[in-house]
């Protein structure tokens, strides 16, 4: 009768299995040499691989010799049998010791080690023993096969542990980050707070940030462009990333590249106390500055729109300075009046410099100067007056004519 395959938690069909040919005979004669293998085997560890070369002692060394017990235990059940190298608490004595070094800063490449210097000692010490015993060289052969299968076993579920511990930390690491972004957003938690919620999400804050505001279905992807000392926030609608103030030219030029094409706010630069007040302004940029389209453009930086943050605070005072002040074009036909407006904005921005009108308005000077003699005539000696000046230019900024 066919026997079923099954299968190990490695994925090795039990007919491949190389302890199945191991005489079960094996396990009594080697039972008894197993804790001066274990010895042998813990100072070949610490010989061969220096960051275990220090005293077993405490956690360190308990978790190290239950690793040993239970590896050599456990593999002198195995000859003759199907059965897969590793179940059960057998298993996670494995996944622990890769969440191990996950919790003391390794990579997986010393545990590898230890368990190839384990391999040598225990295949070198039953080997001896078997022969010893009279068994032929074929029992040698597949106690060679078993010992190093058995080792791939235990690398494989050490390696399992190793990436769910890295997950579990990435996803509570996450979680803190989160929400210390939730706290500098909402602004008023104390500095105490601030600081032991960063240190628990080993997030280094910097003095100054800038607090980015897009839509929410622009997030996907978005923690990865900014890199590790983004945090992200979410309320309805909104998705907010604080991120460190780009300290140089290169910096800011990535942070726009990072951002182009998801409709991004960036608020101006705040004392990180004050992210709160950056977030605030990039709304307020947001709301009052020209929609654009979202699918390529680049990232608006709210420092580069001050002035027309500032006019659309107060949209009602302005219209009625610009009542007052543009009162003398009122009478003009709406294309003249249009033409003038233009012409006076550039003679205030470029300080009545014909050349530079005429570049920009994209006429003759001598058009250009026929229009200043008109801007004279409608707001005669209005013009000579600096505050007069100031706020004619203020509100044709702001749009009026």
């Amino acid at each position: 009768m066919e026997r079923t395959e099954q299968r190990s938690p490695a994925g090795r069909a039990d007919r491949e299995l190389p302890w199945t040919s191991l005489p079960p005979a094996l396990t009594p004669l080697l039972v008894p040499h197993l804790p001066a293998v274990s010895e042998e085997l813990l100072a070949g560890v610490r010989l061969d691989v220096p960051v275990y070369a220090r005293p077993m002692e405490g956690v360190f060394g308990d978790s190290i010799r239950r690793g040993v017990e239970v590896a050599l235990t456990r593999f002198l059940q195995l000859p003759g049998t199907q059965q897969p190298a590793l179940m059960g608490d057998a298993r996670r004595v494995y996944e622990g010791l890769g969440r191990g070094e996950v919790r003391e800063g390794r990579p997986m490449d010393a545990l590898f080690a230890a368990y190839r210097s384990g391999a040598r000692t225990t295949l070198r010490s039953f080997s001896r023993v078997a022969m010893d015993a009279g068994f032929e060289a074929s029992v040698l052969i597949a106690l060679a096969e078993s010992v190093f299968a058995y080792i791939e076993e235990l690398s494989a579920a050490s390696a399992e542990g190793y990436a769910q511990e890295q997950s579990e930390r990435a996803g509570e690491r996450d979680r803190r980050l989160d929400a210390l972004a939730d706290l500098l957003v909402r602004g008023h938690a104390a500095e105490d707070t601030v600081r032991a919620a960063a240190a628990a999400a080993g997030w280094p804050v910097p003095e100054r940030v800038v607090v980015v505001v897009l839509a929410a279905d622009r997030r996907v992807g978005l923690r990865s462009r900014l890199g590790d000392r983004a945090l992200l926030a979410s309320r309805p609608g909104d998705v907010l990333a604080v991120v460190p103030e780009p300290a140089t030219p290169s910096g800011r030029r990535d942070l726009g590249r990072a951002l182009t094409g998801r409709g991004a706010v960036i608020g101006p630069a705040r004392p990180w106390h004050a992210a709160a007040d950056s977030l605030r302004l990039a709304v307020r940029a947001r709301d009052l500055l020209q929609p654009r389209d979202p699918g390529g453009e680049a990232a608006l930086w709210v420092a580069e729109h001050l002035a027309e943050l500032v006019l659309g605070g107060e949209p009602s005072v302005v219209e009625d300075l610009a009542a007052r002040r543009l009162a003398p074009l009122a009478e003009l036909r709406p294309a003249q009046r249009e033409r003038l407006g233009a012409t006076l904005l550039s003679w205030l921005a470029h300080h009545g410099q014909r050349a530079a009108m005429a570049e920009e308005l994209g006429v003759h000077e001598q058009t250009v100067g026929y229009r200043v003699n008109q801007l004279r005539e409608v707001f005669g000696e209005d013009l000579r007056d600096p505050q007069v000046r100031f706020e004619l230019e203020l509100v044709l900024r702001a749009g009026h004519r």
